[in-house]
């Protein structure tokens, strides 16, 4: 357990929803391993794309951006209002970071903490993530130019990584499932 303590800071600028240039927002966590393997290639795709995308990114302990807008910890409602906006989220693997992003609509493009490289204590995050992947809940990045590709696809096509209202929701597929269930035994007795 750390005891580090994460402040919310509010998001200035704030993420101007209306905008139609696409944007990518970024989350590293909380944890207190820095993560700058991420933020590097970041930096390195958003490099390539002079005012066609806008990248806002939550690094924590991570080396800041030089080129796209950064904050270590910005306020909760904040970072939700970005990821309800963005047309796609790059996220550690965090189950709680995820099954938020989902929950809002989005399939997050996941690039899992390595333990190898001090970003983590172990490496439930690449099991966890290889483990989404396989069930297709994530599109997960293991290399820069995945990362690259997954984000040149989403830029290409909006909709790549919107999930359908009840595939973001695992309450709503659950309510859905059961409705299916109880119709299925009424028309039995029937």
């Amino acid at each position: 357990m750390s005891d580090h303590v994460a402040r919310p800071v509010p998001m200035t600028p704030p993420v101007e929803t209306a905008v139609d240039t696409p944007l990518v927002v970024v989350t590293v966590g909380t944890d207190h391993h820095r993560f700058d393997r991420l933020v590097r290639w970041m930096d390195h795709w958003y490099s390539r794309q002079p005012g066609e995308v806008r990248v806002v990114a939550q690094t924590g302990t991570a080396q800041q951006s030089r080129v796209f807008w950064c904050e270590p910890y910005p306020a909760p409602a904040d970072l939700e209002e970005a990821v309800g906006a963005a047309t796609a989220v790059v996220s550690h693997g965090g189950p709680a970071t995820i099954m938020g992003v989902r929950s809002l609509g989005l399939m997050p493009i996941v690039v899992a903490r390595d333990s190898r490289l001090d970003e983590h204590v172990d490496d439930h995050q690449q099991r966890f993530a290889r483990w989404l992947a396989s069930r297709g809940e994530i599109a997960l990045a293991t290399t820069e130019a995945e990362l690259c590709g997954r984000l040149d696809a989403a830029i290409a096509d909006p909709t790549t990584y919107r999930l359908t209202s009840t595939e973001g929701d695992p309450t709503a597929h659950t309510v859905e499932r059961f409705g299916l269930l109880v119709d299925e035994l009424l028309e039995r007795r029937r």
